[in-house]
């Protein structure tokens, strides 16, 4: 008995052994904090487990609201034994300098921001209102967009990951409606045999589009792709390493295919404010009854006249015969995977700000995380928002120029 243990243990001494690495303390600790999502069916969560033991390990301050990650399916307990310190009530929470959000604060929600708090959340442009834009000006929060955070290379990543997800997503979701024998068609997405394939019009050809023309491929269906940008038509055919239908975004041509399509998807992308719209309610009217509409674009307002906002609880409307989907947080049908791949682009900034003495100093030096931020220190310094409300607009770079 002692022989056999002395060679398990001599044994277990020569196997490879986990390496244990050696964080570097940040130059500045940061508290963040994440409350608990109540608004917008959201299911996502900022950060994750692995994100929160990293940022710990650097010196950083994590507080989750209770059961924050539930819904993501990650345990209070994962939390807490990354490093996380779990807070029951929301003022705990919000107590912190930097609060995260995967859907943008509600009204009781802003009533527990302090001045000089910064906000990382999306914008959710169709359900933004002045009230909101006020009280973040009032309160002197700093607001940072999550979609509209730059990448060096002047690639959106928080967009480009959720566009991976939902470009995947709208075509099981489309696939779906179509099938209802009540509401859609009844028609299976890809062809059998003597049978022909469902038509799926996808406007714009980014990420979404790739993602959505992989999976509609994949399944038999048709595509047709749609962009005014034409070196976007010729790289999502080198992606997809096949020749497909590609078109501007020419009328005539788009009307035509519209009426014949069982499957339209809007996804365009605005580097600013609204999206275009380019589907008039006359050209819905001129599809076929039953056939689809999914605006992936309505977090910026949508792409089809007759697109409104929608939620998971009662995602569909039907307009002119047509079924509408435009769920804004349609990635928070899949929200682990979702949230694992926003807290890797949060997580790479806030070691970044950690190294550079906080959030403030790399808002100077970063021009991406600039390019995301709309209200600063009770200052409007969006356009867009200021001209649709009428408020008073501020050049960020003239403010952040007169603090330097």
């Amino acid at each position: 008995m002692p022989e056999q243990s002395i060679f398990s243990r001599t044994q277990f001494s020569l196997q490879t052994q986990t390496e244990r690495l050696a964080l570097s303390k940040a130059n500045a600790s940061i508290r963040i904090g994440i409350p608990k999502e109540t608004g917008f069916n959201e299911k996502r969560i900022a950060l994750v487990p692995q994100s929160v033991l990293n940022l710990v390990a650097r010196g950083h301050e994590i507080v989750i609201e209770k059961g924050a990650g539930l819904s993501s399916n990650f345990s209070d307990h994962e939390f807490a034994e990354a490093g996380a310190r779990i807070a029951s009530d929301k003022e705990t929470v919000y107590s912190s300098h930097v609060i995260l959000k995967v859907a943008p604060p509600s009204e009781e929600e802003l009533s527990y921001f302090r001045p000089n708090q910064i906000l990382i959340s999306p914008l959710h442009l169709p359900g933004m209102t002045p009230e909101f834009i006020q009280t973040l000006r009032q309160k002197r929060v700093t607001a940072i967009a999550m979609e509209y955070l730059q990448a060096e290379d002047g690639t959106f990543p928080i967009v480009r990951i959720m566009s991976e997800i939902a470009g995947l997503a709208v075509i099981h979701t489309g696939a779906e409606l179509l099938s209802d024998p009540t509401r859609g068609k009844g028609v299976l997405l890809g062809g059998i045999s003597g049978v022909p394939p469902a038509r799926v019009v996808i406007l714009g050809a980014g990420v979404v589009a790739e993602y959505a023309t992989r999976a509609a491929l994949a399944l038999g269906a048709e595509v047709r792709i749609f962009d005014d940008k034409i070196h976007r038509l010729i790289r999502i055919q080198n992606r997809l390493g096949k020749q497909i239908f590609t078109s501007s975004m020419n009328p005539v041509i788009l009307t035509h295919e519209l009426c014949n399509a069982d499957l339209a998807i809007g996804a365009i992308h605005s580097k600013t404010g609204r999206t275009t719209m380019v589907v008039s309610e006359e050209m819905v009217m001129k599809m076929r009854p039953g056939s689809v509409i999914i605006d992936v674009s309505i977090d910026q307002g949508g792409c089809f006249e007759t697109s409104q906002m929608t939620s998971h609880e009662k995602p569909t409307r039907i307009i002119h015969g047509i079924v509408h989907y435009c769920v804004p947080n349609i990635p928070s049908k899949v929200s682990r995977t979702a949230s694992i791949g926003i807290s890797n682009i949060l997580t790479s900034i806030l070691q970044e700000a950690g190294d550079t003495g906080g959030i403030e100093p790399l808002i100077y030096n970063h021009k991406g995380l600039r390019n995301g931020i709309y209200t600063f220190k009770g200052c409007l310094t969006n356009e867009y928002l200021a001209n649709r409300f009428q408020i008073k607009y501020t050049q960020l770079d003239l403010l952040i120029t007169s603090i330097i």
